[in-house]
């Protein structure tokens, strides 16, 4: 997995704000895993803030559910169980399925190129088995309709459930075929949007979170 660059001492957003998503995004690249310790005086030479800074973005972290706070102990990644995966994968049915709806109806012929572009280079990475590309691909797409949807208030929903839900994540990545039966459904969602058919976009997205929770099952 490709690594979330660490930037230089004092370069990094000094508000708590930019620290909390610092953090988010190197618990989403695989950096943090579940369970691992987030110290303070670490996080703060690693972004180059105070740790002032740093103890309210993980209690910014917490209040979203990422992040859990252990008496006498501080901050650790928090563990999702499978019954939260599944939740949060239920939840998100609902709510990808409104993006990609209302991104049929706000695409533009440039985004739709894009997308169409975004499908080939996923079928290229399921083709060659790079696995982790795909997945990489795979987030990027999700986080094109999002943005060509317009649903500010879904996205930032979206994005807290991802960094969530990061572990099974993964392990759904590798279960064997998995990536062949995920490109179908990712194909079949591009297709709709660039249609311009919202409905039709939205049962392509809600039969995809349906399938992920199908194979969480029987992780």
């Amino acid at each position: 997995m490709t690594a979330t660059p660490r930037p230089p001492a004092g370069t990094a957003p000094a508000t708590s704000d930019g620290v909390s998503a610092a953090i988010r995004e190197a618990i989403l690249a695989g950096e943090f895993v579940p369970g691992q310790r987030l110290v303070e005086a670490d996080l703060s030479a690693r972004f180059g803030t105070s740790r002032g800074s740093v103890r309210a973005a993980l209690f910014d972290l917490a209040n979203e559910g990422i992040v859990e706070r252990v008496q006498n102990r501080g901050a650790r990644v928090r563990a999702v169980t499978l019954d939260e995966a599944i939740e949060i994968s239920e939840v998100r049915m609902a709510v990808e399925g409104l993006c990609a709806a209302k991104a049929a109806e706000r695409i533009t012929d440039e985004q739709i190129a894009e997308l169409r572009a975004l499908g080939a280079a996923m079928r290229a990475a399921v083709s060659e088995g790079q696995v982790t590309r795909y997945s990489e691909l795979n987030q990027t797409l999700h986080g094109r309709i999002r943005q060509i949807s317009g649903q500010s208030t879904a996205a930032g929903v979206l994005e807290r459930l991802r960094a969530q839900n990061v572990r099974h994540r993964f392990r759904l990545s590798l279960i064997p075929g998995r990536p062949h039966v995920s490109l179908a459904e990712h194909l079949a969602i591009i297709d709709e949007v660039c249609a311009r058919a919202p409905e039709a976009a939205e049962r392509a997205a809600r039969r995809h979170l349906l399938s992920v929770i199908d194979a969480l099952g029987s992780v």
